[in-house]
């Protein structure tokens, strides 16, 4: 008996020693040059990866992947539309569980650096807001606004609960956290931004928070206080002496944001900067003893309708690709580039004395699938659920939707011609007459108008509406509604009632009734299977189609547009299994298609 107590004493003390060891806090703090962590000089070399980008059964062998060229941090953003897609309504599961994430890195002997925000840009939908903020009346984004700082402040206290017990402080591997972001290129209220870190250090953020912000806005952006670091330059004397500027003389240097290669926008060409004309800098800023985080080190994929767009008065909407490869040195899909191998060799020289890098792990295997029949359709017209009726065209926001498709159908006198005319379409649509496609309207050519020739007698007339991606970046933020947002014409005479069915496609193969009748001249669904003897990365090859969407075994890879540079989709071994596999198409341009293939390589820099 006393033996048994003994045992179950000992068993009780060893638990609780290894739960404490489990916990070992550590101390992250600025040193007057560096970061000093548990008081010891340590330089950060981090690189950007986004969570939502990656699929959750990939982050490990991502992360691997980072030890291997030599990181010793991640940096990723915490997107506010994935986490409350809807007013109330949270989810941190699945490719959501930033926690998740973050202790894998910490497994993998990775810190990081989180970025809440709640503003992210990113190339990503609406800059990281739910879209359900402009249902609100008078709410203002990034603003000391009563309505947007009480929704932000539900929305960090929840991604507390989630994340603070995280920070090194607590045990964790967080090192820092991000508030706001890159604010001082959007204002310069100072009492916005310390009630953005009063928000932080409520929500238990009380670790050690910063700013980041590009050179020109650095003034603007940074909270007296906090580290100011510094995005997109690389000289380090110019770093040093902006950052010492803004921090009472002192350090340390941070680049929160290095960029080693740029984004892609549809029709335009394809981002790419050499690894040789980086190495020397990344060198250059090492030497100088200056962390550094790599925007990005793996892009990813920008999957389902989650890309964002750029506009201003000075250049036209720009809505982003899927791909998010963004010639970073973590291809798309996850192998190491040229530029990783380079950047790796330049991080060697760097390393404390006695450390080695891993060996970097071998390519994942490809495949490529032949002729993929997709025999089933559905035409758009044919699958609409219950409308909502309006005298005036509603938008998005009004549905109470946030992405995907709108279609807008009415009834008008027939027997003539003229102009259609949508006003402030956002952001592409296509125009059907008696179920027939009858012409697309794309608000990147600021088009907005169409001439018809409308049949005699009363004519059908369906206007299929995609929202592209709501702008990310500038002010107009505040102008991000979509669908049709005032009203269309015909020959300058207001059009009235109409119906609004949301097509939304959160969930692809939910209730659709399929045929094996070809469904022509309108938007369409295909449908089709294809069996596989072994699973490995692929692309599908999209050259044939128009434009659209494709799920692979219910998973959203994205966007295609024969416009490019984009023509491949990235389709992860992790998605795919043995036997057979469902794919759907929704193609609204040429629905006669009803094939295709997939390649062992992307292209991404075709345009047509």
């Amino acid at each position: 008996m006393i033996f048994k107590k003994l045992l179950i004493l000992s068993f009780i003390l060893l638990l609780s020693f290894s739960l404490k060891a489990q916990k070992a806090t550590h101390t992250f703090t600025l040193g007057d040059s560096t970061f000093l962590l548990d008081g010891k000089p340590f330089q950060m070399i981090s690189g950007e990866m986004h969570y939502p980008r990656v699929p959750r059964e990939a982050w490990r062998a991502r992360m691997k992947m980072a030890k291997a060229m030599g990181l010793n941090t991640i940096g990723t953003y915490v997107f506010w539309n994935l986490h409350e897609p809807q007013e109330g309504k949270f989810d941190f599961s699945g490719n959501n569980d930033v926690a998740e994430f973050v202790k894998i890195a910490k497994e993998e002997g990775l810190w990081v650096i989180l970025r809440p925000s709640p503003y992210v840009c990113a190339e990503w939908e609406f800059g990281g807001y739910p879209y359900w903020l402009q249902n609100k009346k008078g709410l203002v984004v990034r603003s000391k606004e009563e309505k947007y700082l009480k929704e932000y402040e539900t929305y960090i206290k929840e991604v507390g609960k989630q994340l603070a017990p995280l920070q090194v402080n607590h045990g964790g591997n967080i090192l820092m956290v991000q508030i706001e972001n890159e604010y001082g290129s959007y204002g310069n209220d100072k009492e916005y931004l310390a009630i953005n870190q009063r928000l932080f250090k409520e929500a238990g953020f009380d670790g050690l928070l910063y700013t980041c912000d590009p050179p020109a806005a650095i003034v603007n952006g940074h909270l007296p206080g906090l580290l100011p670091a510094i995005n997109g330059i690389d000289d380090a004397t110019r770093v040093k002496k902006m950052i010492s500027e803004n921090h009472d003389g002192k350090g340390p240097f941070y680049i929160a944001e290095w960029y080693p290669a740029w984004f892609d926008w549809w029709g335009t060409a394809h981002h790419t900067i050499s690894a040789e004309s980086y190495t020397g800098r990344l060198d250059n800023v090492l030497s100088a003893g200056i962390s550094i985080n790599m925007y990005m080190f793996h892009g990813g994929t920008t999957r389902g309708f989650m890309n964002g767009a750029n506009y201003d008065d000075s250049h036209p909407y720009e809505p982003q690709i899927s791909s998010y490869d963004y010639d970073a040195p973590l291809d798309e899909a996850g192998n190491a580039t040229k530029k990783f191998m380079l950047f790796r060799q330049v991080i060697a020289k760097h390393l404390p004395a006695g450390q080695t890098l891993p060996p970097v792990p071998a390519a994942k295997p490809t495949i490529a699938i032949n002729d993929i029949k997709l025999n089933s359709s559905a035409g758009i017209l044919d699958i609409l659920p219950k409308p909502v009726l309006n005298k005036t065209p509603l938008t998005f926001e009004d549905l109470n939707q946030a992405y995907g498709f709108v279609l807008y159908h009415t009834v008008i006198s027939g027997g003539k011609t003229g102009i259609l005319k949508l006003n402030e379409l956002r952001d592409y649509a296509v125009i059907m007459i008696n179920g027939k496609k009858a012409g697309v309207l794309d608000r990147r050519h600021n088009q907005d108008s169409i001439k018809l020739i409308l049949p005699p007698g009363e004519v059908k007339l369906d206007i299929l509406v995609e929202n592209l991606g709501r702008i990310n970046f500038g002010s107009y933020l505040l102008k991000n509604k979509k669908g049709i947002t005032e009203n269309v014409k015909f020959n300058g005479e207001e059009i009235y009632d109409w119906k609004m069915y949301s097509l939304p496609f959160s969930h692809v193969n939910s209730g659709t009734i399929y045929k094996t009748k070809i469904s022509v001249n309108t938007p369409v669904l295909r449908k089709g299977t294809f069996r596989l003897s072994k699973v490995a990365d692929t692309y599908l090859d999209m050259r044939k189609w128009g434009k659209g969407v494709v799920w692979v075994n219910g998973h959203n890879l994205g966007r295609y547009w024969s416009v490019g540079p984009q023509q491949t989709l990235y389709l992860p071994a992790e998605w795919l299994k043995e036997g057979n596999n469902d794919i759907v198409v929704f193609e609204l341009l040429k629905s006669h298609v009803s094939s295709l293939c997939s390649r062992k390589t992307a292209i991404l820099s075709e345009l047509q």
